[in-house]
């Protein structure tokens, strides 16, 4: 825990950004039957039968200190889809920046093993060689901000019924855009 909370305290610095990074699944379910039209004086109408369109997975990247969130939505949740993760953190969001520290949970795919699994050992090491993993405690998952964002998320853009994939990847773009915008840093990022 403590070296969570430490590196929550150092001062920010462009050449080692902290990223906090969770994942979580979503299912996607549409409404069986169309909703009433809404009446003045009565609450929306919603049948509470609906039809599963399967899950996606989610997978949320934030820098505290700078407020700035990035989210990935994949078809599922496994060591590839973890190691496509860590390289388009690398590649993609950080090209040019030496070394990132992520916090993330003791998931048994977030280990260097899966990239040395998925992408073998030369391509492992070119990734590993900029990102430093700081694993939370076990039953402390919480002093992950990733995991707060999460929460955040789910509450303000997923809280209702989402039946397919373009739908929820649109909605998600604009949740992102939109709290990117209010470039607002997460209040514990003690800077």
């Amino acid at each position: 825990m403590k070296d969570i909370v430490t590196l929550y305290a150092q001062p920010y610095h462009p050449a080692r950004p902290t990223v906090c990074f969770d994942e979580q699944p979503v299912q996607l379910l549409a409404d069986a039957r169309s909703p009433r039209p809404l009446k003045s004086g009565y609450p929306r109408r919603r049948d509470y039968e609906y039809v599963r369109h399967g899950t996606r997975n989610i997978f949320l990247f934030i820098e505290p200190k700078t407020g700035q969130r990035r989210v990935l939505v994949t078809r599922r949740r496994t060591k590839e889809d973890f190691a496509k993760a860590m390289r388009y953190l690398v590649d993609e969001m950080y090209p040019q920046v030496p070394v990132l520290d992520v916090v993330l949970d003791q998931l048994n795919t977030h280990a260097a093993d899966t990239l040395i699994e998925m992408f073998g050992k030369v391509e492992a090491d070119r990734l590993l060689a900029h990102l430093v993993f700081h694993y939370t405690p076990l039953h402390a998952s919480w002093l992950n901000i990733a995991e707060i964002i999460l929460s955040a998320l789910t509450r303000q853009c997923l809280d209702r019924r989402i039946g397919d994939e373009w739908t929820l990847v649109m909605e998600i773009l604009a949740w992102e855009y939109r709290r990117n915008a209010e470039h607002q840093p997460n209040a514990l990022s003690f800077h």
